[in-house]
Order: C-alpha cells, then structure tokens, then sequence
C-alpha cells in the first residue's frame, strides 16, 4: 500500500456519488476534526488575515503545540516567518496528564481492511479507525485542509503564497465532505509569481517573470489506484530532487508523521512546479513542468481523477493489483487523449490477472509496453526516477497539453466543481478592475493624462512648502519671501483643485467606498495584479535575487545606484487623493474655499479604513520624496476616530538602502505586505498597522504597532552628492524622529550609509533615540551560523572617509568618534544581529533556509521585548504622531 496514502479505505467505490451515501459518517468526521483542532467556530465567520497576525503573548515565545488546538496557530506562526518545519504537527505530549507514548507508526504494517457497504455490520468497522485524540497527532495533511475550510480567501491566499516560499506542495482542489462539493482554490494562487530561465528555440534565453494562474506549462499527474506499495509523493519528490539532494516538496510516510491516518484529507489534489534557473548542473527539465498529486484512491475520487485526465499531458498510475472495477474505472476513460503509465510492484497483487487486464487496456488507452513500468525496488531508486524524468521530458518536447491553472479551474467548472473565485463580489470587484486598467495603455501616458495631480504642479508645491518650512527656522526670515512663497503655493493649490478626479480616479474611488468589506477587499488585490500585468515591464535579474512576498519581484543591486522608475501601482490612485485633499484643505486654510464646499473632506477616512485592512499606505511621497503633511495628517486623524480607545502606538521603522533585505524581513517578521525589490517596488516610504491583542496590549503598553519601511528613500548618496545626500539625510531622520524602534538594515561588510549615520548624530543631540538594532543581512548566502565576532568588531572599527565627511556635516570635525563610542552605541548590548542567508539551495527552486526563519523570529522576540520593557521611546497616542510628524 502507499505509504503516503495510509488511510482506512472503503473497500469498494467506484465514483464520486459513492461519497454520498454515508453522509452521516462523513459529516461527524469532518465535524469532529475541526473540533479537535477548535476550528468549528470559524465555519460561519471564516477565520481571516488580519486574525493571524495579531501580536499576542505567544509571538514573543517559542512555544511547541501541547493540545491538538495549538497546532492551527502554531502552523500560521510557523508558516508567516516561512519557516520549513511549519508541517510538523508534533505536540508536546508528555505536558499532558493522561498522555501516553505513540508507538511509532513508520515501524508498523498496516492493515488494510475491506468491507461490503451493504453489511450491517459495516458500521463497526469504524472502530479500527478512531478520529485523533487529544494524545494521538494529527496528519498535517488533515490540518492544513481543515484550516483552509475555515478560513476566509485572503487568508487562504495568504497560506498558499507563504507555503511555495518554503517549497511545499500546494492545495488545488480542497475536498469538503461535509458538504458534499469541492473546491478548486484559483483565487488563493493568484499571489504567486515566479522566475525562471526561458530557453528560446534560437539558444538565446532569458529570465520570465509571471504569474503561476497565467504561465502555461506540461502537467502530469500522479494518482493511486486501489494499493500501492510504492510511495506516490515520495517518487515525486525524487524527480524534483537535483542530483542527490532529497526535497520533501510532497508530504510523505518517511516524514513526521507521515504514517498517521488522513481524516479529512482524501480527494486532496495538490500542484508543485519545477522551474528552470538555466544551470545545466540544475536543471531537471528545460522548461517550467507542473506535477499534480491525488491524495487518496480514484476509485474514491473520481471527479477528481476525471479532472486530473482533463488537464494533464500524461497520468502515471500507481498500483499493485488491476481488477475487473479498477478495469471497468480505466476502460470509461477511452475517449481521452491523455497518456497514460502504469507503475506496478512485482512483489505485490496478482502477475497475472495484471497482466490479462494490461493487454486489454492497452487498446483502449492507446499505450503499449512501454508505459507499463515496474519498480523493482528501493535500490534502484535513482534508476527508476531518471526513466521517469527521460518520460516526462519526452513528453514535454513532444507536441502536448499545456495548461495555465486558469485553464485547470475552467475544466474544474466543467466538471461542476466549485471554483473560489467565482462568489459574486470577487468577480465584481476583477470586472471594476478590468473597467480600469483596459484604458492603460501606456503607463507613462496615463499618468500624464489621468493621474494629472501628480505632475509639475505637485513636485512645484512639494518644492515651495519644503522652502517655506526651512524659513520657519531662519533666525529672520524676511517677510517679503514668505509672503511670495504664500503666493506661489497658492497659485499651484488653486491650479491642482481646478481639476475634476479622472474616470479611472472616480472608478478606483467607487472600489474602496464599497460598502462590502469582501468587496473592498477584493478590488484592492485585483488592481494590483490589473496594474502589475499592465504596466510592469517583466523583469530580466538573476535568480539569486528573487522574493515573492507581493506580486513583485527583485532584490539587491548596487548600493549607490540612484533612483529608478517607478510601475504604476495602486499608490498612484491614493496619491491622487492625497492631492485632491492637499489642495483643497490648503484653499480652506488660506480663506479661498468655503469648508462648506469642500468635495473631498472624505477621503482620508477612505484611506485610514484601507490601513486597517492591512494596506501599506505611503507616508513619504516616492515621486517628490516629501511628506503630504495635511494628507497624512488627516488620515491619522481618521484612524484616531475609528480606534477610538485603542489609540496606544509604537512606531517601528526599517532604514536600509534598497537591496539589503529589510522589506523582507518585515514581511517574514509580522506577516506584512511590503513591497520587496529595488528593480521594481515603489520608492516611498511606506507604513502598515498590526494590531495587538487585547489580551496582551496592557502587558506590551501598546493596542498598535504602525510598521514603516523606508522602501528605496536610502539610495546610498555621498556626501559630495550634495543636495540628494542632505535629502536623505533629512527623510532618515524624519523616520527614526518618528520611530520608537528603528532597525537599520545592512548589507554584509558595508559602511553604515551615510545619510542614516547624519539621522543618528543628529537624533543623539536632540536626546531622541530610538531603540535601535543593526542587522546584517547577506541575501545570496546560503548557510551561515550565529552572529559573528567581526559583525561588532566592524561597528566599533575606526569610521570610514564617508562616515566622517558625514559627522563634519554634523560639526563633529576632529573630535569624531567611531560609531561604537557614541553615547547611544554600547557594544556589549544586543544592538548588532547578524542574519543567515536567505535560501536554502539555488532559486528558483530554492526554498527560504530554516536559519534565517529561526534568525528573524530572535529578532522579533527582541524587539518585542524591548518595547514591553519599556527600551524604547515613550510609547505614543495618535494625536501625539499626529504632532510629532507636523513638527519633524
């Protein structure tokens, strides 16, 4: 029997309505399921994103699962900070009073038990397979459908995304026997987008970047009939494997756990891709291949099996026995040009009757010998695997099937399954989408024409109020200047409100008024992937650099390389906003406009609402690199007023220039959403609220934690670059001014960047430091090991000529000391973190290294400890934010 596949089965069943006729069974066992694992509270109100990433007492812990109600939480905690053991689903049993050792189940045969439905002693045959216990572990597998059941789509996209950073094997159909339908989970891998090498046919290639639901690729499909001795997953794991590297991309017997019963998740069809990173020492296939995986029996599932045929250029069928229903199954199959293999085990099942029952398919599946290939054992494993890629890659370069998983969830639609991203307020929020972006067909020229608020006019004021803010400091300013300042900035107010917002603008507004949050929701993610498609041009990097934490891409580059086109995002959309409110609320205050007539008094509502959702909203303007005080100001306000009492804020900012891995380290940290890459992210300065439990908010000091990124505002400038060195100088400053907690994120045996070094000599004679941490990030490094010597030894080093040009700005002059003596630097504390490399193995098929999740989760701890402990800066209300950024 298949190791992987070691369930109680259903001696007969030949199709999916076969299901149906114990739904009394089913149903309790699904139900009883989600009551172990405490999930049956979230079948009405589905479980949601912003849910799994509260801050409570157990994100500064790191606690084992010791009841089965643990092992949700623990497999989202593990899976945000991308962790590769997030699968193990072991309790701490021995905490338990009446717990008792698990005999280990990989050690033991079993036994396969079938059974007449029609017996009326069926129902007794249910005590050889009791439902798990509080002391017997759940089958990963079941946990993962279980949650996906009850959780809400942004949530399931989330799992899904965080689960192919780390390389597993990806639900595609999520079986529901409760309900007696399945679901074909579209809309939870939209997320994703991968690179990989592209081989065009005159050997000239390059790197794709797209989309998994959009990219066409071969599929083959591995399913099990009846029994299998053979292992199912872990022969596709060996053909994904390079060379003599194991990876457990499919769950398997062999793993933890692997042998515990499936409950729940038989009918479970997964999807795992292998990519091209155009070394010839690593490249399996030379194209992008998609692998499916049935968990459970066709014979028991074959609507899915039938949409596994539908779909896939080849099927290979694992089994030990063909009888005449497992015949009968096959033979319904004549008409499908799919190819087919067998791979049988000559020491199980009946030679000969699988022999007569072979030849009489081998018309009907128009196969010959050839496809029928027999394992005949383990030790010659390697030779097996290399046949069966030598198939596949036959297949492959033959004319054949392909398929994006758009087309898989049009078959699935055929078939009747439920396709998740046909509910009624995703598709109308992608129709308002597509109302929007078919009119782009140029991104530079829409901006122009559409997004008119954006241009000189706004770059002119942002110029004009950052004069007239610099006068305010002047010993005497004189009056005549202000005055012409007052005039002019008035004059490019009055030019901006005379314009009406676009038809994009007033559509874009429309998405996020809705009074659905689903909807709202919804709308949001489609424009991004509307806008990504539209207006993003595919990206040509190495492999090495690549992250996919949004649906964009990149990584590190040249430190001192200067600012690089923006793609137009759906930050341009607020941005616009943020103007049309700008100009009208400085028309108010000047006495040029009635506040009875103001007609965008609302937006900054609209837009405190998307930060609650989970929505990085800009806090410093990528285009000009200066602050919309009024716009930022008024959208505070507005969360003020829809927190009410839940107000307490620290602020924890991220500083780095672009390429040192600091948006990836927020997002792998608190489950954020920043965008990561310097080639292709927005350049602002970005902020992101995450809610503390109320729980744990006394204990923290804290109800919010609002998260900024300095996203690609430190370019690295040399002092001699003057204006541009004192302008990020000045954006550094004004985000660790803000800040409670600062990181500084660096890149491996590189200087302090200027700029940051000028914000903390700066900061240090004001008497306002933040905490702060140092980490050092080496993205390409594959292992590394703990923090090391010279990482301290670096910071407390005589100061580079940048790092003392930047203290004479200062009027340190001669008297500079190197970093490690200022007041605020003590080397003996915990300041300075030195962060593993991020992959474990070459991408793109590499998945993120356990130490840099372990590394990051330190980090966290850390940092939350810090700002329980009161390290960190007098915690702040949003009204004193408020004050804080019109004065900084």
């Amino acid at each position: 029997m298949e190791g992987d596949d070691c369930e109680f089965r259903y001696g007969d069943g030949t199709n999916e309505a076969q299901d149906n006729d114990f739904p009394t069974v089913e149903r309790s066992r699904l139900q009883e399921m989600l009551s172990l694992l405490g999930l049956e509270t979230y079948q009405v109100q589905k479980l949601s994103l912003q849910d799994s990433l509260q801050i409570s007492f157990d994100s500064m812990k790191n606690w084992a699962p010791q009841v089965p109600k643990d092992l949700p939480w623990n497999f989202l905690r593990k899976l945000q900070a991308l962790n590769a053991e997030a699968r193990n689903t072991t309790m701490v049993l021995d905490l338990l009073p009446d717990a008792r050792p698990v005999e280990k189940e990989s050690q033991m045969e079993e036994e396969i038990i079938y059974w007449d439905p029609t017996d009326d002693i069926a129902a007794d045959i249910y005590s050889f397979s009791e439902l798990p216990t509080p002391d017997t572990p759940v089958n990963p597998l079941d946990l993962l459908c279980a949650l996906l059941l009850s959780s809400d789509g942004f949530l399931q996209q989330e799992i899904v995304l965080k689960m192919s950073l780390c390389q597993f094997a990806l639900p595609l159909v999520l079986p529901d026997s409760e309900n007696h339908y399945h679901t074909f989970l579209l809309w939870a891998m939209r997320g994703i987008v991968r690179t990989w090498w592209s081989q065009l046919p005159r050997g000239v290639g390059s790197f794709r970047e797209d989309s998994v639901v959009l990219s066409r690729a071969p599929a083959f499909a591995f399913v099990r009939m009846d029994v299998s001795s053979n292992s199912k997953s872990q022969l596709l794991n060996a053909i994904l494997s390079p060379g003599h590297r194991q990876w457990d991309c499919f769950w398997h017997r062999d793993l933890n756990l692997g042998t515990n019963p499936r409950e729940i998740a038989d009918g479970l069809v997964e999807i795992s891709w292998f990519f091209p990173s155009g070394r010839e020492d690593l490249d399996i296939f030379p194209e992008p291949v998609a692998f499916l995986n049935l968990r459970g029996d066709i014979g028991s599932h074959w609507l899915q099996f039938k949409l596994l045929t539908e779909i896939s250029s080849a099927v290979f069928i694992l089994t030990d026995n063909i009888s005449k229903k497992e015949y009968k199954l096959l033979y319904s199959m004549k008409e499908s040009t799919t190819k087919y293999y067998f791979i049988l085990s000559p020491y199980r099942g009946k030679r000969n009757t699988n022999l007569r029952f072979l030849n009489k398919l081998i018309p009907v599946l128009k196969i010959d010998h050839s496809h029928v290939l027999v394992k005949v054992s383990s030790t010659d494993s390697e030779s097996f695997v290399k046949r069966i890629r030598a198939i596949i890659g036959s297949v492959a370069r033959a004319p054949c099937r392909r398929v994006s998983v758009e087309d898989m969830a049009h078959a699935a639609r055929k078939l009747g399954l439920k396709v998740d991203e046909d509910c009624e307020e995703c598709q109308k929020a992608k129709d308002r989408m597509e109302r929007i972006t078919r009119k782009i067909k140029d991104s530079d020229a829409y901006r122009r024409d559409e997004l008119r608020l954006q241009g000189d006019p706004w770059k002119k004021a942002a110029q004009v109020e950052k004069e007239f803010c610099q006068l305010q400091w002047a010993k005497d300013p004189p009056e005549k200047h202000r005055a012409e300042l007052r005039r002019r900035l008035l004059e490019l107010r009055m030019q901006q409100n005379g314009h009406d917002p676009a038809s994009g603008v007033q559509e874009f507004i429309s998405g996020i008024s809705s009074p659905s949050p689903g909807e709202k929701l919804y709308f949001l993610r489609w424009m991004e992937w509307g806008l990504a498609r539209v207006a993003q041009p595919r990206l040509r990097q190495p492999p090495e650099t690549l992250l996919t934490l949004r649906p964009k891409h990149g990584g590190a580059a040249d430190l001192g390389e200067q600012l690089w086109p923006e793609p137009l995002g759906v930050e341009h959309f607020l941005r616009e906003m943020g103007q049309f409110y700008e100009a009208e609320s400085c028309l108010v205050e000047a006495g040029r406009l009635p506040a009875g007539q103001r007609r965008f008094a609302h937006f900054p509502g609209l837009a405190s609402e998307l930060l609650l959702t989970g929505l990085p909203l800009e806090l410093i303007d990528g285009s000009t690199l200066s602050t919309p005080v009024r716009w930022v100001t008024g959208l505070l306000k507005e969360l003020h007023v829809r927190l009410e009492r839940r107000s307490r804020l620290v602020v924890l900012s991220a500083l780095g220039v672009p390429g040192t891995g600091k948006s990836t380290l927020l997002n792998t940290m608190f489950g954020l959403r920043f965008a990561t890459g310097k080639s292709c992210g927005p350049r602002g300065a970005f902020m992101q609220l995450i809610t503390v439990a109320e729980g744990f908010s006394q204990d923290l000091g804290c109800d919010h934690i609002l998260v900024i990124d300095s996203g690609g505002l430190i370019g690295g400038a040399l002092t001699s670059a003057g204006d541009r060195f004192e302008l990020e100088a000045s954006l550094a400053t004004l985000l660790m001014g803000l800040s409670n907690v600062t990181v500084v994120s660096l890149a491996e045996a590189r200087d302090i960047p200027p700029a940051i070094l000028h914000a903390f000599l700066r900061l240090e004679k004001t008497g306002h430091m933040p905490n702060y941490q140092f980490v050092y990030q080496n993205l390409h490094e594959v292992t590394a090991s703990g923090p090391r010597p010279r990482d301290k030894r670096q910071l407390m080093d005589p100061p580079s000529d940048l790092s003392r040009a930047a203290a004479q700005m200062e009027k340190q002059g001669d008297g500079f000391r190197a970093l490690a003596g200022l007041a605020f630097c003590d080397p003996e504390k915990q300041h300075i973190w030195h962060i593993p490399g991020l992959w474990h193995g070459a991408p793109p098929m590499a998945a993120v290294s356990l130490a840099y999740s372990e590394a990051i989760f330190e980090l966290k701890r850390c940092l939350l400890e810090n700002i329980r402990n009161g390290l960190s800066n007098q915690n702040k209300n949003i009204q004193q934010l408020i004050e804080l950024v019109r004065r900084l």
